[in-house]
């Protein structure tokens, strides 16, 4: 059989039984089956190369192929395929303590699958933990509109994004949805510093107005990244923990997307100085995509309230695969890499001087700014710089495409906000090599020239 009749075979096998994920359905589309990998690139089964410009899902770290990480998963399959965590097994105590230490502080760590699994048992956490301390009216969750949190259906109320959101509401009571960050639409005075201040002042009112005994914990991503790579000043992250810190509100990181070097830091928060969040969740880059896995991280001093004596003091939470094995072996096997490779100062260094150039986008009027966090990058493109009207989809659509074509593989921040899925999502993986980063930089640079 060629390739293209294997192709088609393929492709027809797969229509009446796989449901793509985010797909719309369209009987004349032709689905792109990915084949093979090696580095930064994958090739589809008709023979296409491409480089992938957004690391997957945004998890693809180290790039495909790392020997290392398949061969730690295979030696502890072979050693002990499964064990569930109601016992303990050596590669999850060993990660979990590798997770304090990366973090700074003292941690008890709880894995599961994913980052929408990781929030949900954040979220349950800080409910029985304010239950415990004496606060059982504490229940309620802010996050930020725009932010990201998941897609079960707690994590998808925490998500602040009205299209991801229709269809499936009402969502679970107690999560409150507060302005975000956003200088470059925001509705303040002031310049980027004194607008993010405003808006996280906006969080203090909250809690006011929904009376501080209420409101539980506060949820954000240091960058806000599926809603359309938003960076905030550091030193509203600063104000934020404070506000969560006189007010007995736990502090929420998701670092699902930003953490494990992602933005120039081994965590996102790490760029905001004197910052300890009381809760860090993570995926992704936990294991690079190698395997599933997801973890909650907890300050010790809170879950020490769950070691108290009592019936249902106790955390009553599982997740049958959460912490298997092979991905606790393999997430360490991916840590042991970043730090011997020197993976956060490559994309610190990198990020200035090759997926810098991106920055000299703004002079095209229809990039109304660029933002950039290492290896994580948004174009929000507009009409025109004076309206900063968001382009529409079907430009945004024919930018994608146009990169695809040329071998690049881009994102966008799609089914977001109402009018609004208009910004560029570059986030390659960490190891790109120059050459191909200076590749991604001139397909980029050439299809937005065209426009």
């Amino acid at each position: 059989m060629n390739k293209k009749a294997d192709l088609n075979n393929v492709v027809e096998k797969e229509t009446p039984h796989l449901w793509n994920a985010m797909h719309r359905y369209n009987p004349d589309a032709t689905q792109m089956v990915a084949s093979t990998g090696e580095g930064s690139w994958f090739s589809d089964e008709a023979g296409n190369k491409f480089f992938d410009g957004v690391s997957g899902l945004w998890c693809l770290n180290l790039g495909h192929g790392r020997q290392e990480i398949v061969d730690a998963a295979a030696e502890q399959m072979k050693k002990l395929s499964y064990s569930p965590l109601t016992l303990s097994h050596r590669p999850a105590v060993e990660l979990a303590g590798k997770i304090s230490e990366l973090l700074g502080a003292n941690y008890q760590t709880f894995f599961s699958n994913s980052g929408s699994e990781a929030n949900e048992t954040a979220f349950k956490i800080v409910r029985q933990y304010h239950n415990q301390t004496g606060n059982p009216e504490k229940y309620k969750v802010i996050s930020r509109y725009r932010g990201y949190h998941g897609s079960t259906l707690g994590a998808l109320s925490a998500t602040a994004q009205a299209n991801r959101r229709v269809k499936y509401d009402p969502g679970v009571p107690g999560f409150l949805h507060v302005y975000p960050p956003y200088s470059y639409r925001s509705i303040f005075d002031g310049d980027k510093e004194e607008s993010d201040l405003k808006a996280a002042q906006l969080v203090e009112e909250m809690i006011n107005w929904e009376g501080e005994e209420t409101v539980a914990a506060f949820i954000m991503e240091p960058f806000i990244s599926g809603g359309g790579v938003i960076i905030p000043s550091m030193k509203y992250i600063q104000r934020i923990a404070e506000i969560c810190q006189k007010y007995n509100v736990l502090l929420i990181m998701d670092e699902v997307v930003s953490g494990y070097g992602r933005t120039g830091e081994m965590f996102g928060f790490m760029h905001a100085e004197g910052v300890q969040p009381d809760i860090v969740t993570m995926a992704k880059g936990l294991t690079s995509g190698y395997l599933p896995l997801g973890a909650t991280a907890v300050k010790s001093e809170i879950y020490d309230v769950f070691k108290k004596a009592g019936k249902d003091n106790h955390f009553r939470h599982v997740s049958t695969y959460g912490g298997h094995p092979a991905s606790c072996a393999v997430a360490l096997k991916n840590i042991e890499i970043i730090e011997r490779e020197n993976i956060v100062e490559r994309v610190r260094e990198l990020g200035k001087s090759k997926l810098g150039d991106l920055q000299q986008l703004i002079e095209h009027e229809n990039v109304g700014e660029v933002r950039q966090a290492g290896f994580l990058i948004g174009l929000e493109m507009v009409t025109d710089k004076q309206s900063k009207i968001p382009l529409d989809d079907v430009k945004m659509a024919e930018i994608i495409a146009a990169c695809k074509e040329k071998g690049v593989i881009i994102g966008r921040n799609g089914d977001t906000v109402p009018g609004q899925n208009n910004v560029i999502i570059i986030a390659p993986p960490l190891t790109s090599t120059e050459e191909d980063l200076d590749f991604l930089v001139d397909t980029v640079d050439s299809v937005i020239n065209s426009l």
